[in-house]
């Protein structure tokens, strides 16, 4: 098994700081914290085992390679695609918005 390095596009990251503001408005900080400790354990998750992650939407939105696995004890998911060199993170989103159209803007 070989570990790769968790490359986040912008907007994964721009994803989870909205998440995060968020969170911090709505939640506190002490929630704000534990989905950023949530979203960086599954990213050491997605490292280890990329293949993990369920290729659904890439059936669906004829992307191959397009995985997601979600955040632990949040609504949200995260994109990627195994590279040979390392796991290109796309996006972070929340599991009730409309996927397909949020991600639209990737495959151009």
């Amino acid at each position: 098994m070989s570990v790769r390095p968790v490359i986040r596009r912008s907007l994964a990251d721009q994803d989870v700081l909205e998440a995060v503001e968020y969170y911090l408005q709505e939640a506190g900080v002490s929630v704000a914290l534990r989905f950023v400790d949530a979203v960086e354990k599954a990213f050491q998750y997605i490292r280890r085992h990329p293949a993990s992650g369920s290729p659904r939407y890439a059936l669906e939105l004829e992307l191959p390679g397009l995985r997601c696995w979600p955040v632990k004890r949040f609504p949200y998911l995260i994109f990627y695609v195994e590279r040979d060199d390392y796991i290109d993170v796309w996006r972070v989103l929340h599991g009730e918005r409309e996927i397909p159209t949020w991600l639209h803007g990737e495959t151009e």
